[in-house]
C-alpha cells in the first residue's frame, strides 16, 4: 500500500514513515498542500491507496487541500492534526475527508483507520475505482432542461440568454448541478461553498437560494428539503421549471 503524507514537520513525517515502513506501507512526503496536489497528478507511478492531510501546512490551510483533492481524485483523504474541536471534524468530513484523526494519536488506531478507508475505496473487481477527470481538464456543459452551466467559463444561460451571477450563486449553482436530484445538507454547502462552519451562515445560504431562484426565473428549479437542505430538480422535457410550476417550498 502506497501512502501521501502531507506534512511540514520533517521529524514528524520521518517518524511515522519509520513506522509505516514495519507494517508493509510505503510513504511518500509532501511538505505543502501544493506538492501535494502535483503527487496526485495521473501518471506512471502506482496510485496513492489513503492522503494523510496535516491541516496546518505553510502554503495554504490543508481544509482548502482537502477540497481540491477531491476535484482531482477520489484517493480516501485522513485529516491527521491537532485540531480537535468538533466543528473542524465536522468541517474536514463535510469536504470531502474520510476520516478524521486528532494528534497525537495511537499508531495501532491510525493503521487500522487507514486499512478501513482503503477497503471502502476499492470496489469489487474494479480494481481501485473510478479515476475523475485532472483537474483543469475541460468539462462538458452541464444541461438542466433550460438552464445550461459552464463550470470552466463559469457562465450560466437560460434557453441562451447569458444570466449574470456573483461568484457565490455560480458556485453553489454548480454544486447542486453538478449531482441533480441528490439532497445536500445544509452544512456540507455551507462548508463546500462558503468553506467555513454553518454557525451564523445560515441566513446567507438562504438568501443566496432566493436570488438563485429570482435570477433563474425558475424557483422550482431548486426544491427545499425542509429539515435537511436543498437539491435541484432537473424538470421533465416539456414542463420547464415556472412560477406556475409545482414549485418547492420557500427557504
Amino acid at each position: 500500500m502506497r501512502l501521501l503524507l502531507v506534512e511540514d514537520d520533517d521529524h514528524v513525517a520521518a517518524a511515522l514513515s519509520a513506522v509505516l515502513a514495519k507494517h508493509g506501507l510505503a510513504l511518500v512526503h509532501a511538505r505543502s498542500g501544493e506538492e501535494a496536489l502535483q503527487a496526485l497528478l495521473p501518471d506512471d507511478a502506482e496510485p496513492f491507496s489513503v492522503v494523510l492531510l496535516d491541516l496546518g501546512l505553510p502554503d495554504q490551510d490543508g481544509f482548502e487541500v482537502c477540497g481540491r483533492i477531491r476535484r482531482i481524485c477520489s484517493t480516501p483523504v485522513i485529516m491527521v492534526t491537532a485540531r480537535a474541536d468538533v466543528r473542524s471534524r465536522i468541517h474536514g468530513l463535510n469536504l470531502g475527508a474520510d476520516d478524521y484523526v486528532v494528534k497525537p494519536y495511537d499508531t495501532g488506531e491510525l493503521l487500522a483507520r487507514i486499512h478501513a478507508v482503503s477497503r471502502r475505496a476499492v470496489s469489487p473487481g474494479d480494481g481501485g475505482g473510478e479515476q475523475p477527470a485532472a483537474e483543469g481538464a475541460v468539462a462538458e456543459p452541464l444541461r438542466l432542461g433550460a438552464v445550461t452551466v459552464e463550470l470552466p467559463t463559469r457562465q450560466v444561460s437560460v434557453d441562451g440568454t447569458a444570466v449574470p451571477l456573483t461568484r457565490k450563486e455560480f458556485d453553489l449553482l454548480a454544486l447542486l448541478a453538478q449531482r441533480p436530484g441528490v439532497v445536500f445538507r445544509r452544512e456540507q454547502i455551507i462548508s463546500e461553498v462558503w468553506r467555513t462552519s454553518w454557525e451564523g451562515t445560515g441566513r446567507t445560504l438562504e438568501v443566496h437560494i432566493a436570488s438563485l431562484r429570482a435570477k433563474l426565473r425558475m424557483p422550482a428549479l431548486i426544491q427545499t428539503v425542509r429539515g435537511v437542505g436543498y437539491r435541484l430538480v432537473v424538470p421533465a422535457p416539456g414542463r420547464p421549471a415556472s412560477p406556475t410550476s409545482p414549485a418547492s417550498p420557500a427557504s
